[in-house]
């Protein structure tokens, strides 16, 4: 029997999640967003609250949150602001390769520490020349004795330039480019420089910077899963973490489309409200319809996670129909403000800015469509 009721648990998790992000936010997201600032207060509040790092495994010390209850914390978060959320949920985005690849002594080592003090964690796989196309990167690590060394930089690092621990995605062998890919847990001590900071046009809370390895020494046992494993980890990791960017894009949606809602109730023209007119009622209708159908492919997606069942093509089914969503429903949404919609005045302008990089972060909508096409073509995944 399929169901949707989410459980007692995950109830009063989105109601803990919905007031978190309604009473502590939303209400700073403007002045967060005009200012460029880093919400550190608020990182450290959610840490408090388990909305942080909160994919470490109970044994770990950690909050244990399935892949369902991070979809459903992340909604609410990206209804409060899209950018903080970002800022929040990158830290799992970061801990998932340890999570899923790291030996015991990793897990024990920052897993517990991550899970106990308030430690920032920053993913480092996108570079400059190596977008979509990260096969092309040119940062190496060579082994030296019992340590890699690392020399490359990498670009657009979420909580980059906050980090205390980095995972970094690597060539180990020359000869081999791109099939010796590996990953590595790498401390900011070490040596790590950061780089400058994107000035952005929306998501401006969230922080992402170029970091620099020059000559980094890390000891080998800090490799996560074996050299040359670098893909399988980045793969298997984006697979998950693209459920949170789907539900975020969701919250996000959401968000947009109650404040169309109540502009369209109050807003009077000609009269009567906007809301009595009935090109509005079927703007609304479609973004509640996309919102919902959004919600449902990201709980799938979710779902088939926390079975252990392979859920590649459903994620990306759930982040690019999500992002697109997103995007959609802001810009209808300033539509239906009309004048006041392009003012910053109002928050849907910002919701509209926030939204265009759900279609391009995690793996554009490009790379999710062909995804999903290799999936049917090459692996039989068509039903």
């Amino acid at each position: 029997m399929i169901g949707f009721e989410l459980s007692e648990e995950q109830q009063a998790l989105r109601e803990r999640a919905r007031a978190f992000a309604q009473d502590v936010i939303a209400p700073q997201a403007a002045a967060f967003d005009e200012s460029g600032e880093y919400p550190m207060e608020i990182l450290k509040k959610s840490f408090e609250l388990g909305f942080m790092n909160d994919n470490i495994p109970a044994e770990y010390g950690g909050p244990g949150h399935s892949c369902m209850d991070l979809a459903i914390v992340t909604e609410e978060l990206g209804a409060g602001c899209m950018g903080m959320a970002t800022s929040i949920m990158a830290n799992a985005l970061a801990l998932t390769p340890i999570v899923l690849f790291g030996n015991e002594e990793q897990k024990q080592k920052y897993l517990a520490r991550c899970a106990k003090e308030f430690t920032i964690a920053a993913f480092c796989l996108t570079e400059r020349e190596a977008g979509s196309d990260a096969a092309a990167a040119k940062t190496f690590a060579v082994r030296d004795g019992d340590d890699y060394v690392i020399n490359g930089s990498k670009c657009f690092s979420t909580n980059g330039g906050y980090a205390d621990i980095f995972v970094v995605f690597a060539l180990a062998d020359k000869d081999k480019g791109a099939r010796s890919m590996s990953a590595f847990i790498v401390e900011k001590d070490w040596g790590v420089k950061i780089g400058k900071a994107e000035n952005k046009m929306g998501q401006r809370a969230s922080n992402q910077v170029e970091v620099h390895f020059e000559d980094v020494r890390v000891p080998a046992c800090n490799l996560l899963e074996r050299e040359g494993k670098g893909f399988r980890v980045a793969l298997a990791t984006l697979d998950k973490a693209r459920v949170g960017t789907a539900a975020g894009a969701v919250g996000l949606a959401r968000r947009a489309m109650v404040e169309a809602v109540n502009y369209a109730r109050e807003r009077h023209q000609f009269d009567q409200p906007l809301a009595m007119n009935q090109a509005i009622q079927f703007k609304l209708a479609d973004m509640a319809m996309k919102i919902e159908a959004a919600r449902l492919l990201t709980w799938q997606a979710g779902w088939m996670a926390d079975q252990g069942m392979r859920q590649s093509k459903q994620s990306a089914f759930s982040k690019c129909f999500a992002g697109d969503v997103a995007m959609e429903v802001t810009t209808e949404a300033v539509q239906i403000f009309g004048g006041n919609g392009y003012s910053k005045e109002y928050p849907v302008e910002k919701l509209m800015r926030d939204a265009k990089l759900m279609q391009i972060y995690e793996g554009t909508q490009e790379i999710q469509r062909l995804v999903i096409a290799r999936e049917m073509l090459f692996k039989g995944n068509v039903t």
